[in-house]
């Protein structure tokens, strides 16, 4: 186990700027490029949803500038139907891929998994540096998409053939449809490099005494992710390769016969659509879990230290984490209920669409219980890993109606699924994110973000979000068809009863509309505060102490931020359970994984080591 690890850190600390700063080999500084690309990645995603949000319920408002980006989809200001359509596409490949993949992930994982388990660095350093630079050229390609031709795809971030596949079958469907194929199979490329370093690091460079279950829950997701990834980028890739051959060598994999585009018969024949859904979704639900589990297991991490006492069990949660990955990949079908499957097939991928949610509500149960007795600290960070619960649970119980083929044929195509998935996939994660920023940032750049403005940022966010996306639901009830860039249907403009807290009003769909955007408008606003606190504590923050937290776990163990090689030349050596906190006869209220401190610890088999 440790041979490795020293092998892994056999590099010399840099000298130059570009091999400190650029083509670093340190995985702290890899995971710092990870998150910088996502919050690069973010910034422009939410640029984009408050240009489609402006144009839903002011279709003809000509905003400034956006002409010079794109004169035909946006000529003098004024969004088109096609141009709604490519934005749409790149905010949901961008948010998908480029941030609820790579920072609770890739980077918060690349920064501190090998801390945690008390490794000197990756087991693959130079293959965690081309993971990253691997994922960047993904990144560029995919904006390079905005600069090309007729601009960037239109298929959604599905990205559904054969729309997909015909090059020319709308705008952006030329070069701007074939960069996508290759952004996003680079991006597996990346992926798949990340998931195999964790999952080598993970189980050979552990420090001494470090068995798997006295690693922390963080890093036990970032485990079980990298095990979730490397299955479902797998199968990805080679879809995005067939993708790439339909457009540009003239194969049919995903073009049928007798297929008329634009007038035209497309001589092309033998190949399925439908084969493009079952690939892309057999990664796709994974996705899901790939962006939420390793929130989740930053929430446990921050949860239990805010609590000051374990919780309800520890086993309990990693074993629903492993029930989640693997269950993931047996529900892909409930995306397409819709494709004219077999009505017998559509009820045998209901049923575990209904199983996975016991060991999501089992998670739920656990950080929930585990409020009773304790001595809940209040601060930024268990504010977000709060908010993250409270997200997960309100986006997860629409699941359960989406999960029936007899209702989902209403619901499918309405925003009642848009306000699904951005809750629990998009905004849950993000929780997740902040959260670990705040909790983290002390580590990893040796001074503590603002309070009162993490706070602020907080309330405005939770409040924020719900008032974006809870009325999504409402608004998919009623029939709200998605993807529309403009509603002109006379049942839109007609007000609807509405019961809401014991009051009795009438609200037309148009001004919900008009409501959710003024809200977006301001949510997007308020992360402006966290963009400013993050960079303003960077560099005028308080100096951080090493663990600011009180923290148990190895990240706390050494400084902030972390030397070159993480422990100052020593590898540590653990002696206890992750999360000793509330410890009677101990010296304080925790003791930290590498104290030698003696104590007595009653497991939950109720056996006293």
């Amino acid at each position: 186990m440790h041979e490795l690890s020293t092998h892994a850190a056999n590099h010399a600390p840099p000298q130059s700027f570009l091999r400190k700063y650029v083509f670093s080999v340190d995985h702290k500084v890899i995971g710092k490029q990870y998150y910088g690309l996502g919050l690069l990645a973010v910034l422009i995603g939410m640029v984009l949803s408050w240009l489609m949000r402006i144009h839903l319920v002011w279709p003809n408002f000509a905003i400034p500038g956006l002409q010079w980006l794109s004169s035909a989809g946006a000529p003098g200001g004024v969004i088109t139907p096609e141009y709604y359509l490519q934005l749409m596409t790149m905010h949901g490949t961008l948010m998908v891929f480029f941030v609820l993949t790579n920072v609770p992930f890739a980077g918060f994982g690349n920064y501190f998994l090998p801390i945690q388990i008390g490794a000197e660095d990756m087991a693959f350093p130079r293959f965690n540096m081309m993971s990253f630079w691997v994922t960047f050229v993904g990144f560029c390609v995919l904006v390079a998409a905005f600069f090309v031709g007729d601009g960037p795809p239109l298929s959604g971030w599905t990205a559904y053939a054969p729309l997909s596949a015909i090059p020319g079958s709308g705008p952006g469907q030329a070069t701007g449809q074939t960069l996508w194929a290759i952004s996003i199979a680079t991006f597996c490329i990346g992926q798949l490099l990340g998931s195999l370093n964790f999952i080598t690091t993970t189980l050979d460079l552990r420090t001494k005494g470090m068995t798997l279950m006295r690693m922390p829950l963080c890093t036990w997701a970032w485990f079980i992710t990298s095990c979730i990834g490397l299955l479902a980028f797998a199968v990805l890739l080679p879809a995005c390769i067939l993708l790439i051959l339909d457009r540009v060598a003239g194969t049919s994999f995903f073009v049928p016969s007798n297929l008329v585009v634009s007038d035209q018969l497309v001589n092309l024949s033998g190949g399925s659509p439908l084969l493009w859904q079952h690939l892309f979704w057999f990664f796709g639900h994974p996705e899901v879990y790939i962006a939420i589990l390793p929130a989740a297991g930053i929430v446990s991490h921050i949860l239990v230290n805010s609590y000051r006492r374990p919780l309800l069990s520890h086993k309990a949660i990693i074993y629903c984490m492993m029930a989640i990955g693997f269950l993931s990949y047996m529900v892909w079908g409930h995306h397409m209920f819709l494709s004219g499957m077999n009505p017998f097939s559509a009820l045998v991928f209901s049923f575990p669409t209904l199983v996975i949610t016991i060991p999501a509500t089992i998670l739920v149960l656990i950080w929930i219980g585990s409020l009773y007795g304790a001595n809940l600290q209040i601060n930024s960070a268990s504010l977000f890993a709060l908010g993250f619960i409270s997200m997960f649970v309100s986006g997860g119980v629409s699941g359960f109606f989406l999960a029936q083929p007899s209702i989902d044929v209403y619901l499918h195509g309405t925003y009642f699924v848009v306000g699904h998935f951005h809750m629990v996939m998009g905004v849950a994660a993000i929780f997740g994110m902040f959260a670990g920023t705040y909790f983290w940032a002390p580590k990893m750049f040796g001074r503590m973000m603002n309070e009162t403005w993490g706070k602020i940022h907080f309330w405005g966010t939770f409040v924020g979000t719900y008032c974006i996306f809870m009325p999504f639901h409402y608004l998919g009830m009623i029939g709200n068809v998605r993807r529309y860039s403009a509603f002109v249907d006379d049942y839109l403009q007609v007000p609807q009863p509405v019961s809401l807290l014991g009051l009795h009003f009438s609200v037309s769909p148009i001004e919900v509309h008009e409501f959710i955007s003024i809200a977006a408008l301001f949510t997007g606003a308020v992360q402006l505060i966290f963009v400013y606190n993050l960079i303003y504590s960077r560099f005028k923050g308080t100096p951080a102490p090493e663990n600011p937290w009180q923290g148990t776990s190895l990240e706390w163990a050494t400084s902030s931020p972390p030397p070159w090689d993480n422990f100052g030349g020593r590898l540590p050596v653990v002696y206890h359970d992750p999360y000793q906190y509330g410890i009677e006869g101990a010296s304080g209220d925790f003791v930290m994984q590498n104290s030698s401190e003696h104590i007595q610890t009653v497991r939950e088999d109720k056996k006293v080591i």
